[in-house]
């Protein structure tokens, strides 16, 4: 009987240790397993900085590293069309005006056409159309010649700019488009004219 109860007593020992052996492999694993799922969150978490990714911060649009987070936007040239739809500038003057019964060139006519030969030459997209105009003195013949010798002293000048002769054309029309109704000086001096007309290829 005696005996029995040291078997017992044993038995009972022995299965505490077990219990107790098993209780502890769970809880390092379970300590294993949350260490693991720290370090996982701390290696994800490296990329971010409270949700924020800062490497993305830090990188402009074009992919150049800023400094500050701040984008940097490069401002593309104007193109040609752009430049003519400006409504200041030598490239928005688009008459030049001529004295009675004469195709000659001011020196103020000049100076603008001289801009408009250099945007010419330096947009091979563009061409013009120069219109040339009197006022209504004259014959209708006399005036188509007259309105053809302006728009061909204006072409003179936007060739010598460096403009190609494919990109100018000339036209007259004489005293058959006036710019202004009227009978007196004040019309006649708007209506003796060229125009450039362009056109964006």
């Amino acid at each position: 009987m005696k005996q029995h109860q040291i078997i017992k007593s044993w038995m009972m020992a022995i299965l505490v240790a077990i219990f107790i052996s098993a209780c502890a492999t769970t809880q390092e694993e379970t300590m294993v397993e949350d260490g693991a799922a720290t370090d996982q969150s701390m290696t994800d978490g490296s990329a971010t900085d409270g949700g924020t990714d800062s490497g993305a911060s830090a990188t402009g649009l074009d992919g150049s590293d800023t400094g500050d987070g701040t984008a940097i936007v490069d401002s593309a040239p104007m193109t040609a069309a752009e430049m003519l739809e400006q409504s200041a500038g030598a490239l928005a003057n688009r008459t030049i005006f001529f004295e009675f019964d004469s195709a000659k060139l001011t020196s103020e006519s000049i100076e603008i056409l001289e801009t408009h030969g250099d945007f010419i030459a330096g947009n091979g997209e563009v061409s013009v159309r120069l219109e040339g105009h009197t006022d209504e003195r004259g014959s209708r013949e006399y005036n188509i010649a007259l309105g053809d010798r302006r728009a061909q002293s204006v072409r003179r000048v936007l060739l010598f700019q460096g403009a190609s002769s494919d990109q100018v054309e000339t036209v007259s029309y004489g005293e058959e488009q006036p710019a202004v109704a009227g009978h007196d000086e004040e019309a006649w001096s708007q209506n003796r004219r060229v125009e450039l007309i362009y056109t964006v290829n």
